[in-house]
């Protein structure tokens, strides 16, 4: 098959498009035609040597690039339930940039008639890593407001989409671009601050009538870490879900004591398998029926012939898309 692996030197790695083996299911284990995968932030990270890179068949074989796909089931491997040849699927997977991918199939979720494979693909990481951020952890309740940085991002969308199906309310997107800002609207964002043009913490606390945000959405990190306390309610709680900008930064822990804040941190690089079984279920649950239904669609913003991953990485660094960069077979 043909697949995008990344190759190891020094400095990072770079992406070559190459004819490897095809991968075999194991116990557990789907196989998929991949119609569609996605550029994540972590993508990038791997290449930069700063996130862990998944291998299956020895230290010898070639690592696939890719962490999310959407598909067809073309092989499920013993004591897979539920799933046959056939079923279009989305989930979690290493190694999706290539025309086939093995997938556990506890993660394969079916994908709704309603959404095409490119929507489907860019469902898996942004919005299970978003419902786990929201729901799960920041035990988001309605009527609570969120605030939710870098809303742009193919993680915002999501993040601002799922905040409103729990009944959130307000909620405050914050980006860098009015043009972005003014897109957001349409997936219902709320408030809208521009940080490059007040002062985020300010106007959240003004909008909230000073009582502070209950639940913080935090993609940025460092930079952002003061102006997000800040703007917190009494009792407010933080999820740190990125650290786009930086991942050290002063903490007045008198400060957070007084307020009785909650600082959460998520991640999925040290989740074990069972943990993400669960948020894939988890996620199902609650946000399926609304994709299912269409209440929830993801934002594409642009979409790259797999061949063209370096590309399509670049234009995500360039930090120019609102929602998620897709990337089909050609």
């Amino acid at each position: 098959m043909k697949a995008m692996i990344m190759v190891f030197g020094q400095g990072e790695a770079r992406l070559d498009w190459r004819d490897v083996p095809d991968p075999v299911p194991g116990q557990g284990e789907i196989l998929i035609r991949v119609r569609a995968t996605t550029v994540n932030r972590a993508d990038i990270y791997q290449r930069q040597g700063a996130y862990p890179v998944a291998k299956r068949e020895g230290a010898h074989s070639p690592v696939v690039a890719g962490l999310e796909a959407a598909g067809e089931v073309v092989e499920a491997g013993k004591a897979v339930a539920g799933l046959k040849a056939g079923d279009r699927v989305m989930g979690m997977c290493s190694g999706s940039y290539a025309e086939f991918a093995v997938m556990d199939g506890r993660l394969a979720i079916k994908v709704p008639e309603r959404l095409s494979w490119e929507e489907a693909a860019a469902m898996p990481v942004a919005y299970m890593t978003e419902h786990n951020a929201l729901v799960t952890n920041g035990l988001l309740e309605a009527g609570e407001s969120v605030l939710i940085n870098a809303a742009s991002s193919g993680v915002g969308v999501a993040a601002i989409q799922i905040a409103r199906l729990f009944g959130a309310k307000p909620v405050i997107g914050v980006s860098g671009s009015a043009e972005k800002l003014e897109r957001l609207r349409e997936v219902g964002l709320d408030v809208c601050i521009n940080y490059r043009e007040e002062d985020f913490s300010k106007a959240a606390l003004r909008l909230t009538e000073g009582k502070g945000v209950n639940l913080v959405i935090d993609h940025i990190g460092a930079p952002f870490l003061q102006g997000n306390l800040q703007c917190m309610a009494l009792k407010g709680r933080l999820v740190s879900v990125g650290r786009l900008g930086g991942q050290h930064a002063n903490l007045d822990l008198d400060f957070v004591a007084l307020r009785r804040l909650h600082i959460i941190g998520v991640t999925f690089r040290t989740r074990a398998a069972e943990e993400r079984v669960e948020i894939a279920h988890r996620f199902a649950a609650d946000v399926l029926p609304a994709i299912t239904d269409g209440r929830i669609r993801p934002v594409i913003d642009r979409v790259f012939p797999l061949h063209d991953a370096v590309e399509a990485q670049d234009y995500l660094i360039s930090d120019a898309q609102v929602g998620k960069v897709v990337l089909t077979m050609p």
